[in-house]
C-alpha cells in the first residue's frame, strides 16, 4: 500500500512552527515509544537543527523496558538528551522538568551571570498522537491543553507556563510532506498516526499481519488460535476471520473486519508490548 497524507493545515502548521522557533530556546520532541524511528519527521528535524532538543519517548508503558532501553542507549551514545515518560502518569514529571533544566542550564547560567532569572521557553513538537498534549497536560499538573486519541487535535498555537520557570508552546501534530520511506508511514498508519478516513483499513490491516509474520512473533498467532504464521498475509487474515466468524456469506470471509481487529488488538496491547521500530533495523541498514 501506498500511504500519503499532508492535509493543508499541517502546511500552515510547520510555517507558524517555522516562525515560533525564532522565539524558542529548546524543542520538546515528542517520540512514540512504539515507533521511533517512524515517529521521526525529517522536515522538522531539518527546521531545528542546532537547537537545544529533549527527546521524549512517550507511551514507554506500551513497550517492553529492554527494547526502550536500547533505545535509550542508541540516543545517548550519540549525545542526544533523552527520557521516557508515560504521560498519562504525573510521576514522570519531575524527571521531565529537571532534564530540561539541564538542557537549558548553559542558556539560564549566562542569564543569571547578568543578574537575569531567564525564562526556558520550549516548543513541543512531535507527529500526530504522539501524546504531546497530554505530555503538557502531565507537566502543567493539570488540563491545560485539548487532548484527544486520534491525530489532528492540536490545531492553535497554545503557549502555557510552569511554575518551575518554564513556558511550553502546544503545536500541531505534522507529518513529512511525503513519506520517502512507506514502511516508516505504515507503521505510523498502525499506531493511529493517520487519518483512518485516508487509509485502506484493510491493505494496512494485512501490512500489520506482514509484520508479525516476518518477526514470527507467536503471540499474535495465540490471540487468533493459529498454529503458524507461514503463509501469504491475506490467507493468514482469511483464517483469522474465519475463527472469529467474520463470514459475508458461505465462502467469503469479512476481511476488512478482520483486518481493524488485528488493528484494534495491536493498538490496545492485547497482542502484547510490542515495538514496532527496533535500534538493530538501523545496524542492519548499515552493515
Amino acid at each position: 500500500m501506498h500511504i500519503q497524507w499532508y492535509p493543508g493545515h499541517m502546511t500552515k502548521a510547520m510555517r507558524t512552527m517555522q516562525e515560533s522557533l525564532k522565539t524558542a530556546d529548546c524543542v520538546i520532541y515528542v517520540l512514540d515509544a512504539r515507533a521511533v524511528l517512524s515517529s521521526r519527521n525529517p522536515a522538522f528535524d531539518k527546521m531545528i537543527a542546532g537547537m537545544p532538543v529533549l527527546y521524549v519517548f512517550n507511551k514507554c508503558d506500551m513497550v517492553e523496558r529492554a527494547d526502550l532501553a536500547a533505545w535509550e542507549k542508541y540516543y545517548r551514545e550519540r549525545g542526544l538528551q533523552c527520557v521516557s515518560v508515560n504521560s498519562t502518569s504525573g510521576k514522570f514529571r519531575a524527571e521531565v522538568i529537571s532534564k530540561l533544566l539541564l538542557l537549558n542550564k548553559p542558556l539560564t547560567d549566562k542569564y543569571k551571570a547578568k543578574g537575569v532569572n531567564k525564562t526556558v521557553r520550549a516548543m513541543v513538537a512531535g507527529v500526530p498522537n504522539t501524546g504531546k498534549s497530554t505530555l503538557i497536560n502531565c507537566l502543567c499538573a493539570g488540563k491545560r491543553a485539548a487532548t484527544g486519541n486520534r491525530p489532528g487535535v492540536t490545531r492553535g498555537k497554545q503557549w502555557v507556563s510552569l511554575s518551575a520557570g518554564i513556558e511550553l508552546l502546544d503545536t500541531p501534530g505534522t507529518l513529512p510532506p511525503a513519506f520517502e520511506d512507506q514502511t516508516r508511514a505504515v507503521r505510523l498508519a498502525m499506531i493511529g498516526s493517520v487519518r483512518e478516513e485516508v487509509l485502506d483499513v484493510t491493505e494496512l490491516g494485512l501490512e500489520a499481519i506482514k509484520f508479525f509474520a516476518m518477526r514470527n512473533y507467536m503471540p499474535f498467532a495465540a490471540r487468533y488460535g493459529l498454529d503458524s504464521l507461514s503463509g501469504e498475509p491475506l490467507e493468514i487474515m482469511d483464517k483469522i476471520a474465519q475463527k472469529r466468524g467474520y463470514l459475508l456469506g458461505r465462502d467469503a470471509y469479512d476481511e476488512e473486519r478482520a483486518a481493524r481487529a488485528v488493528l484494534d488488538d495491536l493498538r490496545k496491547l492485547r497482542l502484547g508490548k510490542v515495538m514496532l521500530d527496533k535500534v538493530e533495523e538501523i545496524d542492519a541498514k548499515q552493515s
